[in-house]
């Protein structure tokens, strides 16, 4: 149940992001980014919203470092044959990537990045909840084993589900181009970490 639930919730993430680049265009994705930025920069102030500003162009550095696409400086010609294959590689690459789609792919991984940092931003808050959770899941199962009494493995399977499905739908809120409340950033790890906690409370290792 657990990897049907998985793959099924995994394909239509896929599916979707794909999908937003073709139906909005670039402007839409930065025109959201700057709304939030500004909502953001009301909420937290000057300083906290420049660093997320910051890392999140960061983030989308690194995205691009790590890219596929061939660059003509990367191999520098060493003699007409190179030349002239390296000018083929280039204008095969503008075709295929300088376009309107991949210019909104980039715009929504800057959404996406910005969002991202937004949450990082919340983490150090967090991070004592998310670990309590955690910390109590594993203290109930430590004490149903205690108590011989006996794990469910559909309760174990469900809050695993809800889980997969909580965070493929958290990955969502980061790319769709309408506005979040900056409050709405904290409830990701808060209901992630609820619920795999739960879920650790019910694992049921099988002998």
């Amino acid at each position: 149940m657990i990897r049907v639930v998985a793959i099924i919730s995994l394909l239509c993430l896929l599916v979707l992001v794909l999908y937003l680049p073709s139906v909005h265009p670039a402007q839409r994705f930065l025109a959201q980014l700057r709304s939030e930025h500004e909502t953001v920069t009301a909420f937290w102030g000057d300083a906290p919203a420049s660093r997320i500003l910051s890392r999140a162009l960061s983030l989308q550095d690194s995205a691009r470092q790590v890219t596929p696409v061939p660059s003509p400086s990367d191999a520098p010609p060493a003699s007409a044959v190179d030349s002239a294959v390296a000018q083929e590689m280039t204008s095969l690459n503008r075709r295929l990537f300088d376009n309107a789609y991949f210019r909104s792919i980039d715009a929504l991984v800057l959404l996406a990045s910005y969002r991202l940092s937004t949450l990082l931003e919340w983490l150090p808050w967090l991070a004592a909840f998310c670990v309590a959770a955690m910390v109590d899941g594993g203290v109930v199962r430590l004490t149903k084993s205690r108590e011989f009494r006996h794990h469910d493995p559909e309760v174990f399977a469900v809050f695993s589900c809800l889980a997969i499905v909580s965070g493929c739908a958290a990955v969502v809120g980061f790319v769709i181009p309408v506005a979040l409340h900056p409050l709405s950033m904290p409830g990701v790890p808060l209901l992630m970490s609820l619920l795999l906690g739960r879920a650790l409370a019910n694992f049921h290792r099988r002998a």
